[in-house]
């Protein structure tokens, strides 16, 4: 249940990914307030952070209420600017770097955009190559190269195959192909898995999903349709979790699971090695 409403900006003069991923992870935390977010990236200018500040204000004066600030701006003169706003600042690298520094007994270099090369082009080209690899084996359309998988995910149509599988290939240069379980997979052979997948048993995962949330999300792409409707669902999902449980083929049900959570399961479950940082 909500009970309260909060405005929430993460800035930063560079992408701010980092600031949205670290101020989400603790705005989890909270989950009887809504926050409506606001991500203001390459904010590396004074009229950049003059701009920002006058949208803060705003927010403020219509909310009633000061917006939370989650920020790695790194230039102390932008970061100065920002925190004169009517809001509550919370800056992210401040609560590591002071200590990072006086750990390592060296200064940090306060330098935009440094994650980029820290991470090497070998580790950029296995992404890439990992990703590419994701998109030519994705929901069936090519097994040929299923020897070169790392993981095959397995599971009837929009259950998150195809995320799950970029994410991994993204974050973590996992070559993951998916497999989508047909009525002739399911039905045509019971509890047996389809000709295709046999050699590559041990590389199975399957990704599953409560009915009534497949039903929406079919619903969305063919309303109206057999295979929307709520007892197509049910019985693919029932054939499937059948299979998998007879296969020993390891599962994680989605419904309420993001793609991120899926990806660091399998890894977790399958012992996979992440080859990029």
């Amino acid at each position: 249940m909500i009970t309260a409403r909060r405005t929430v900006f993460f800035i930063s003069d560079g992408t701010a990914i980092t600031a949205e991923t670290l101020g989400q992870s603790l705005l989890t935390q909270f989950n009887h307030v809504l926050f409506e977010q606001v991500t203001l990236p390459f904010i590396d200018t004074v009229a950049k952070a003059e701009r920002a500040v006058n949208q803060i204000n705003v927010e403020a004066s219509q909310t009633g209420l000061p917006p939370l600030i989650f920020s790695t701006l790194i230039n102390s003169d932008i970061r100065d600017i920002i925190m004169n706003s009517q809001s509550k600042f919370f800056d992210l690298f401040e609560v590591f770097i002071g200590r990072l520094e006086k750990e390592l007994n060296v200064v940090s270099s306060h330098t935009i955009g440094r994650y980029h090369s820290f991470v090497s082009n070998g580790s950029y080209d296995v992404r890439i190559d990992a990703v590419n690899y994701a998109l030519g084996n994705d929901d069936g359309i090519s097994t040929k190269n299923y020897d070169k998988a790392d993981i095959i995910v397995v599971g009837v149509s929009r259950t998150g195959k195809t995320p799950t599988c970029l994410y991994l290939g993204m974050q973590f240069g996992i070559y993951a192909a998916n497999y989508p379980l047909t009525e002739e997979d399911l039905f045509g052979r019971y509890d047996e898995l389809p000709n295709v997948l046999l050699p590559f048993r041990k590389k199975l995962y399957g990704l599953t999903i409560k009915p009534e949330r497949l039903h929406r999300i079919r619903s969305e792409r063919r309303p109206q349709s057999r295979y929307a409707s709520l007892h197509q669902c049910q019985v693919e999902i029932a054939a499937a979790e059948s299979l998998f449980l007879s296969e020993h083929i390891p599962y994680i049900n989605i419904t309420t699971v993001s793609v991120e959570e899926i990806a660091a399961t399998v890894l977790h479950v399958c012992g996979l090695q992440r080859r990029v940082l």
